[in-house]
């Protein structure tokens, strides 16, 4: 039987490919209690972000992720002021014909309140049944050390001293308050960040037993919504009635958000909407998913949105608008029964391919304008970010 010249060729590079993949899974498994000591000294650093009595943890965060680098072998790392929080950037480039890769993290973590953490404290991490507790062990100091042992893991299977392909890393401090100093930072360094290809981890993990590369991801306009009625909180004794109630004319609005089948309601939002392709709409049906499963794991007590589609089309290829805080009166505390001059509401919109989140911001401002009743005032706070 004739085979083609090249078969062996092919052969033997599969092999090869076998072998080194074995190998860096043996590197890993070697030093798995050594990266997950390291996870959680890095999760005991608080590096809460838009918190000013955190700051000084931002900072140290940033410093014990540079010596990490450094410690890898990264021949370069610096430590760049952001607007809320220092970024660490890293390259390591000994590879002229290979590609760039630029990787793109975040080592700062979310405010947490201590009574939300039942069992285990939010920044003395404990590892049980395989999972490391402690905020940001999966948002998303994780990822990166993941990223950092796997270039460990690289060189020991390879026998190379420099990584097979040129490598930078952005890890900046302020995804979680929006990334305000991002853009300023990618336009003062547009020439050192170029790269090929970005790799972004900070993203959910599919299956522990079903892994899957995220090709995608939405973007994300958020926005603040102020209704003024009375000059002053006044008692509701003296003008319930003929007073113009913020908190009623701000729940009308968020009526208002949404149609009947779930759709976003601002004129023109889905002008720019591209349609899903059969293709991507295939990828997504093809994956695992049970609804009961999905609502158990998400504690989400019913699924809703846009009709039409799929929970995995709505979560990831669909617009979509939600409240996610209301404010008025007197929240807390003593209640004064008083009619409040100014009730809030914050937003979260999540854009898809086609949109842009300035025409968005337009279309809900022009939306507000029109919408707000004639007893009342108003104002739209916007912050663009990517999510």
């Amino acid at each position: 039987m004739a085979f083609p010249a090249h078969a062996g060729t092919l052969c033997g590079q599969e092999v090869a490919m076998e072998r080194a993949e074995s190998d860096i899974r043996a590197f890993v498994d070697a030093h798995a209690h050594e990266l997950v000591a390291q996870l959680a000294a890095w999760v005991r650093i608080p590096s809460v972000a838009d918190v000013p009595e955190r700051e000084h943890h931002l900072r140290r965060s940033a410093s014990w992720l540079a010596g990490e680098l450094r410690a890898v072998g990264f021949p370069l790392t610096e430590i760049w002021s952001g607007a809320d929080g220092p970024a660490v950037y890293a390259e390591w480039c000994e590879a002229p014909c290979a590609p760039t890769v630029l990787v793109y993290s975040h080592h700062d973590v979310r405010a947490v309140k201590d009574e939300n953490w039942d069992e285990t404290a939010p920044f003395e991490p404990v590892e049980r049944d395989g999972r490391l507790y402690g905020r940001g062990s999966s948002d998303a100091k994780g990822q990166v050390l993941a990223h950092l042992w796997g270039i460990r893991a690289h060189l020991a299977a390879s026998g190379r001293a420099a990584p097979a392909v040129n490598l930078k890393l952005i890890v900046e401090g302020e995804e979680e308050s929006g990334s305000a100093g991002l853009a300023a930072m990618l336009d003062e360094h547009r020439e050192r960040l170029s790269a090929d290809v970005v790799l972004f981890s900070d993203t959910l993990l599919w299956r522990a037993d079903h892994p899957a590369l995220c090709t995608s991801i939405r973007g994300m306009l958020g926005a603040r919504i102020e209704v003024y009625g009375p000059l002053t909180d006044i008692h509701s004794g003296a003008v319930s009635g003929p007073a113009p109630n913020p908190a009623i004319e701000l729940g009308r609005l968020l009526s208002l958000l949404h149609d009947d089948e779930g759709r976003i309601a601002l004129p023109g939002f889905y002008d720019d909407v591209e349609s899903i392709p059969e293709r991507r709409r295939a990828e997504l049906a093809a994956l695992p998913f049970d609804e009961r499963d999905w609502l158990e794991r998400s504690h989400t007590r019913s699924i809703g949105g846009e009709a039409g589609y799929t929970v995995l089309e709505r979560l990831w290829e669909r617009p979509a608008l939600e409240v996610i805080a209301i404010a008025a009166g007197d929240p807390v505390g003593v209640k004064r029964a008083a009619v409040p001059s100014m009730a809030s509401a914050d937003l979260s919109i999540r854009t898809v391919a086609g949109q842009r989140v300035e025409r968005v911001a337009e279309q809900l401002r022009a939306w507000l304008e029109e919408a707000i009743g004639d007893r009342f005032e108003c104002s739209l706070e916007l912050q663009q970010e990517i999510a």
